[in-house]
């Protein structure tokens, strides 16, 4: 079928969005909700290398599986959020995010002040990051939601690689930031002014912009039950294709998230500062790629079609972010190795906006849902990499398991060539 110009597919279920001038501000908006919540929840990583693991007397396994169990019951809570916000409004559903997620974060922190012992500390904080896992699940499939709902069909993946970007502005900042924190305050203190600030930020949301996006209408009887619309789902090989390609994706992304400073740190032996700023640029790389990929995502579509277009970003972004990573373990000086990652998380970030876009426009009415399922599959290759990255050193050396995880990223890019972008109208998931 031919390639026609990129069009969004119909939303009759939705009231009129927001005026034109007010949509670039709640884009702005929901990448500062993007920033906020990664700076919360990567901060965990910076006390686990710096205080948790060395200090306290967690192992590093188990350190592993505390990052896992926020994943774990994240991924399980997944397809619920994004159907809460097909059925409450993405504006809503991320009111209670901020609001929630923030709270768990301040409660790792009063966790600090309540016990001492090892395995006390390990019980509270494997309780606390899973039930913070079901607070954060609304958080991208919401955000894509809100493009979805506000954007003209092509900013679409501009705007959600800003987004995305936002998110990896607020890792990078998180090294520095919450290292700072601690250094200043004590790593209770972090948790609990990053927290608060979070929760201060949904309610800033919820008073300027939450109440300008659309809500859905006339649910009964518009809206199928959860289960009847997963059932429409699962038969869509289109979205299983793009949801394999994204776990493997986020396999390698996840490494990078939770591994890196303790690979600069204890492997490199690159001292703490170093070792932060490190990060905060390889972050800030990845989060300037998610940007460009966004735009030149749309630019792609229109140049040469929504399928090859986006297959071009794909291919390109994934494939050499696998080669800069390879890269990355076979250079000495710790400059070279932080421009090797540098330039791999920058391709690597490039296809966020083509992954949340394409989901979107697969599901159509059933987009939160749709965007939901895909990030599902994204972290379930995201909730292996804290615990297996581990294992696989033990076997390759951290150098191989590295590499290893850039083979994987790089296979998933040719599933691209599997994936159809849905033709204008068209809904590949039942309303």
């Amino acid at each position: 079928m031919k390639d026609r110009p990129y069009e969004a597919p119909q939303t009759a279920d939705l009231v009129e969005g927001p005026a034109n001038a007010n949509r670039w501000m709640i884009v702005f908006m929901v990448m500062g909700f993007a920033a906020m919540g990664h700076f919360n929840r990567v901060g965990i990583t910076v006390a686990g290398d710096e205080v948790f693991i060395p200090k306290l007397g967690i192992s590093e396994t188990n350190m592993g599986w505390v990052y896992t169990a926020f994943l774990i019951v994240y991924t399980t809570a997944m397809l619920p959020a994004g159907w809460l916000i097909d059925r409450i409004g993405s504006g809503r559903a991320l009111t209670l995010y901020g609001v929630t997620m923030g709270t768990f974060v301040v409660l790792t922190g009063v966790l600090g002040w309540i016990v001492s012992d090892p395995y006390a500390l390990l019980f509270g904080l494997l309780l606390i990051r899973g039930l913070a896992g079901i607070c954060n699940a609304p958080l991208h499939p919401g955000a894509a939601h809100v493009v979805s709902d506000t954007m003209s069909p092509s900013r679409r993946a501009t705007a959600n690689g800003m987004i995305t970007s936002g998110a990896l502005v607020g890792i990078a900042c998180c090294y520095p930031g919450y290292g700072w924190l601690m250094d200043t305050l004590s790593w209770q203190w972090a948790f609990v002014v990053g927290g608060g600030a979070l929760i201060a930020y949904g309610i800033i949301w919820k008073v300027l912009a939450a109440d300008s996006l659309p809500h859905p209408q006339d649910i009964k009887k518009t809206k199928p039950a959860f289960w009847e619309r997963v059932s429409s789902l699962l038969r869509q090989s289109n979205l299983w294709a793009i949801t394999l390609s994204y776990a493997m994706y986020s396999y390698f992304q996840y490494l990078i998230f939770y591994w890196m400073g303790f690979y600069f740190k204890e492997v490199l032996e690159v001292p703490d500062v170093n070792a932060r700023w490190a990060q905060f640029w390889i972050m800030i790389a990845m989060g300037a790629g998610m940007a460009i990929g966004g735009r030149s995502t749309d630019f792609a579509c229109e140049s040469l079609g929504r399928n090859r277009g986006r297959r071009v970003i794909a291919i390109t972004g994934m494939g050499c972010g696998a080669v800069f990573g390879f890269a990355a373990v076979n250079v000495e000086s710790f400059v070279a190795v932080t421009a090797c990652l540098s330039a791999s998380m920058a391709f690597t970030g490039m296809v966020e906006g083509v992954f949340w876009t394409t989901a979107t426009d697969i599901g159509g009415r059933s987009r939160g849902l749709c965007g939901a399922f895909m990030n599902t599959g994204g972290n379930v290759g995201g909730l292996i990499s804290p615990v297996l990255t581990p294992v696989i050193a033990q076997k390759l050396g951290w150098q191989g398991a590295i590499i290893l995880a850039c083979a994987i990223s790089g296979v998933g890019s040719l599933i691209w060539l599997l994936i159809t972008v849905p033709e204008p109208g068209e809904d590949q998931i039942s309303a």
